[in-house]
């Protein structure tokens, strides 16, 4: 996320026994560095609200709302897709990380929601991350579907999708023996 404005609230100001709110709402120069950033082709209506509480002596809790609407192209067809976000965001800023597993694989934590606790908590960082993971991976356009293509030299038969999944004639076979028994 480069050359996008930071929101950073500084831990050590944040109150221990009251939360801090917030409520960004990007205007169209950021939304446009946005969108570029995350390859969309628009996007509009962005807001990010929410608070920021302490959670015991030194971690610290924030939920939030996005909401956001994001115009991309379709996989198939390139024509734009509108779509409409709303989703509830939650990060839990540790001091401590829980130790990690020992080992030579690493694998993902349960809690995708902890972070380790830095000296400042960006709720803009924070927006940008939760919107790029509520993104259709795949858009389509209404009625977009995926034909079946078949490319082969002159003078050949092309192969087929069935053709492809030898298994499955297989299984035609093994049904056709069973009911001759």
């Amino acid at each position: 996320m480069t050359n996008l404005p930071s929101h950073s609230l500084r831990v050590n100001d944040l109150p221990q026994n009251r939360p801090t709110r917030f409520a960004l709402t990007p205007d169209a120069a950021m939304m446009a560095a946005i969108a570029t950033e995350l390859g969309l082709t628009g996007l509009r209506k962005l807001s990010f609200r929410g608070e920021i509480v302490a959670e015991g002596r030194r971690d610290w809790r924030m939920t939030a709302r996005l909401g956001a609407t994001v115009v991309q192209n379709c996989v198939l067809t390139l024509v734009p897709v509108t779509t409409r976000i709303d989703e509830n965001v939650e990060r839990r800023f540790l001091a401590e990380m829980p130790p990690a597993p020992e080992g030579e694989e690493m694998e993902m934590p349960e809690d995708d929601t902890i972070e380790p606790l830095g000296p400042e908590i960006d709720p803009a960082r924070v927006m940008i991350e939760a919107l790029a993971l509520a993104l259709p991976l795949y858009p389509r356009a209404e009625g977009a579907t995926m034909g079946e293509a078949s490319f082969t030299e002159p003078g050949k038969t092309a192969l087929t999708d069935a053709d492809a999944k030898p298994f499955a004639g297989l299984a035609a076979l093994r049904a056709k023996l069973t009911e001759d028994d």
